[in-house]
């Protein structure tokens, strides 16, 4: 028996090893056909416009694996996973899985810390999310949780509810998740729009417990009279001992449980504070200078900031205060400025005895003065007396854009001449009004119908070659012309896309009077595409590319044809070199 016993233990030792050995021959094919996915990354533009398709909207798994020479001698236990967590793909702007993997992680936190303290421009916005918001293996010396704290403090901080959703669209589960839902459920909440907050919350996995969103998300079964599943969700949640004495009471007393609720208004977070705010009967709060800004917005939109006593002047003053650090929407101040009462008298003599008033009663007087007249010349001196007193208590912030707003509204031709130059000066334009139409002007390469190549998705080269030589030929007949940066930065790229050149067009001596940054080039040649791109981001800064210096526009877009990266030459090309209306 003892023996029969052994026997019968040797064949399932046997059939364990069989099994452990057909499944270590599984691996390795697989590990075969990831490694034969990894080689494809490299230089072929072809083979990675193909399968980096896949990437986009999905969160990545790759194996890494050895060598093949060595994958035999590795247990599947040894092989690191990498998960990849992005929005594009990269080859959409010509980069590679492979973009940070010779940069140094230190390198990426120093430079976002100096781009934070920007505010960058329409294309350098673009640029920066393209580079940054890629897929990609990770820096050197730099974690999976750095690089996405990196990702998503900087979408959260700059208000991008967009990128967001598209971030958690195209990623599964990722560190922080719970972070970038709880924003945009808050974005939402404190724009009173709870019906959108409701759908915010659904980007929360099953995996993922947060007590935040989980409450959050029985309120909305509430919200949506399902008040069943509410109270299944709200015993899970007290079976986790995830709730706490004040959801209790407002949930119990909004599931119809209880007949009344505790009137105490809770401002630790919006959550809280919006379930006080539909529960408290009469409800009414002060916000102060501690006041979250969410709870701010949310006192905004839902029209809960209340002024009870237009005499009380302090409390005014501090909504002014609010209004100038963004805090409280600023066309609000305009409308208690007009609740102010004031007797005819001091009406009509407004612009005499207005600086014997204090600060909020000088700025609602001159502004009541300025609704009442209907004499342009009088309404432009009370805006510019206006504009002074919001200066002199450091509130500009309040009454800039709304300067802004009524200078525009008025009919430019009928302004005085003495107001002209003023008037322009205190207009804030938006950018994309001052590039509606390109104007081509063939005297000037670099103004030429030949730019039309770079903003052709499907150009044709031979009919743009054909223009760019009959241009040549008129412009060398001027004597005259000079051969500039820009028209270098023309010249250099339709040559690194496969045009030729007249032979008289010494185009590298010309290029030999320019410099490019030496510690660029450096990146350039140790093939830190991505790096570059946001040193890029850095130079751009807060303007566009068509108010950077010629020379500048030149080195970057040199720059940018060394690394390939023709996509993003080609945006700041067609943005720094025509002119426009």
């Amino acid at each position: 028996m003892y023996q029969m016993r052994l026997l019968g233990l040797s064949k399932i030792i046997s059939l364990i090893i069989f099994f452990s050995l057909t499944l270590a021959s599984y691996l390795i094919a697989e590990e075969k056909t990831v490694d034969i996915w990894k080689k494809k990354e490299k230089k072929s533009q072809t083979s990675i416009n193909k399968n980096e398709e896949k990437l986009q909207d999905k969160t990545i798994n790759i194996q890494l694996t050895k060598p093949q020479s060595q994958i035999q001698e590795e247990t599947p236990e040894n092989f690191k996973e990498t998960k990849l967590f992005g929005i594009f793909d990269p080859s959409k702007n010509d980069f590679e899985l492979s973009m940070w993997e010779k940069t140094e992680g230190k390198e990426i936190k120093n430079i976002l810390k100096r781009i934070n303290k920007l505010q960058l421009s329409k294309t350098a916005e673009e640029l920066f999310i393209n580079t940054f918001y890629s897929y990609s293996y990770l820096p050197k010396n730099m974690t999976e949780k750095e690089l996405l704290d990196l990702k998503i403090s900087w979408m959260i901080e700059n208000n991008k509810n967009e990128l967001i959703e598209k971030f958690l669209e195209s990623n599964n589960e990722f560190y922080n998740k719970e972070k970038l839902v709880q924003y945009l459920v808050d974005s939402n909440i404190s724009k009173a729009n709870i019906v959108e907050s409701c759908k915010k919350v659904n980007f929360i996995s099953k995996e993922i417990k947060d007590s935040y969103l989980e409450k959050f998300k029985i309120y909305c079964l509430v919200f949506n009279n399902k008040k069943n599943q509410a109270s299944l969700l709200y015993d899970i949640l007290k079976e986790q001992d995830q709730s706490d004495a004040f959801f209790d009471d407002k949930i119990n007393f909004l599931l119809g449980v209880t007949n009344q609720t505790n009137q105490k208004i809770k401002d630790d977070n919006l959550l809280n504070f919006y379930l006080s705010s539909v529960t408290v009967d009469n409800f009414n709060y002060q916000p102060s200078k501690k006041t979250k800004p969410t709870i701010w917005e949310y006192l905004n939109s839902a029209n809960l900031i209340q002024v009870e006593n237009y005499d009380d002047k302090e409390r005014i003053s501090e909504l002014e205060l609010a209004a100038n650090e963004n805090r409280l929407e600023k066309k609000k101040i305009f409308g208690i400025y007009k609740k102010i009462s004031f007797d005819l008298n001091t009406l009509i003599n407004a612009d005499k005895i207005y600086q014997t008033y204090n600060g909020v009663d000088s700025r609602a007087l001159i502004y009541q003065k300025f609704l009442l007249s209907d004499n342009i010349e009088n309404q432009l001196d009370l805006l510019f007396v206006l504009k002074d007193l919001f200066k002199k208590d450091k509130l500009s912030n309040v009454y800039t854009q709304f300067l802004s707003d009524q200078l525009k509204s008025f009919n430019q031709n009928d302004i005085p001449k003495r107001y002209k130059k003023v008037v322009e000066k205190n207009i804030f334009d938006d950018d994309k009004a001052k590039l509606i139409k390109i104007k081509y002007d063939d005297k000037i390469l670099h103004r030429s119908k030949v730019t039309k190549y770079f903003l052709d998705d499907s150009p044709s080269k031979e009919k743009y070659q054909k223009d760019f030589n009959n241009i040549y030929k008129k412009i060398k007949r001027n004597k005259k012309y000079f051969f500039s940066a820009k028209d270098l930065a023309l010249v250099e790229s339709l040559i690194h896309d496969g045009f030729t050149v007249p032979k008289d067009l010494k185009y590298k001596e010309i290029g030999k009077k320019y410099n490019v940054p030496q510690n660029l080039v450096k990146l350039a040649e140790a093939d830190q595409p991505g790096f570059l791109s946001l040193k890029i981001v850095e130079i751009i800064g807060e303007d566009e590319a068509h108010n950077l210096d010629p020379e500048t526009i030149y080195f970057i877009t040199n720059l940018l044809n060394q690394l390939g990266l023709t996509k993003i030459r080609n945006d700041i090309l067609i943005s720094a070199l025509p002119q426009r209306s």
